[in-house]
């Protein structure tokens, strides 16, 4: 993984492409490697998990094989939190409290000041409306960050990758790597020849974009 140093954006090519599974991963990947690496979600919707902080966080930090940070437990990591499981814009409207995109950015600011690495993982996927006026995408273009797109090998997903590559480059988004997730690869065919067709594409049309391919852990 040639990912070592910086701050990127994780986003996926649908709402369950396995975002804060393959965050985990990459973060335990550059851990290993001995990078001084955190995680942010992003916006958490569907509340806090049973240890009082993001679920998604949790799960980075079991995947990492560590115990929550300072930064998780005084909620540096996951600024902005909504109590319904729905797309931030939903969750937003439904607890009458607008996205706090200050809060999210100050928390950027000083993770990225303290490590190395840093790994956003987004909610839901590209276009998950933030609010009436724009999407996840939207963010992504207007912050400059580097993205990395989660993908896998089920059914779908190649037309799926393609067109949310092509929309980022109509953008001018760096997509500094695809996540290929073998977590949902359950038709040994399908994912294989999936992985192959994404990797040719990539060689072609993206050359500049990493091929990150992510086995199954135990969690």
């Amino acid at each position: 993984m040639a990912i070592t140093k910086g701050v990127y954006f994780v986003s996926g090519i649908d709402t369950d492409a396995g975002k804060s599974y393959v965050t985990g991963v990459l973060a335990a990947r550059a851990k290993e490697r001995g990078i001084n690496v955190i995680t942010q979600k992003f916006i958490q919707t569907g509340g806090l998990g049973d240890r009082g902080v993001s679920i998604d966080i949790d799960v980075h930090r079991r995947i990492m094989g560590i115990d929550l940070l300072p930064e998780d437990v005084d909620g540096t990591t996951c600024p902005v939190v909504f109590s319904y499981p729905a797309s931030p814009y939903l969750a937003s409207t439904i607890d009458k409290k607008e996205i706090d995109f200050d809060a999210i950015a100050r928390s950027i600011r000083q993770l990225s000041a303290k490590y190395e690495l840093l790994f956003i993982e987004g909610a839901g996927g590209l276009h998950v409306p933030l609010n009436e006026r724009i999407t996840t995408i939207d963010y992504i273009q207007n912050s400059g960050l580097p993205l990395i797109l989660v993908t896998s090998g089920k059914l779908g997903s190649v037309n799926h990758t393609l067109l949310s590559l092509e929309v980022c480059r109509n953008r001018g988004i760096e997509v500094a790597a695809l996540a290929y997730n073998r977590y949902f690869g359950t038709d040994k065919v399908i994912d294989e020849d999936t992985f192959k067709y994404l990797s040719d594409y990539l060689e072609k049309y993206h050359p500049d974009c990493e091929m990150i391919e992510v086995g199954t852990v135990n969690l």
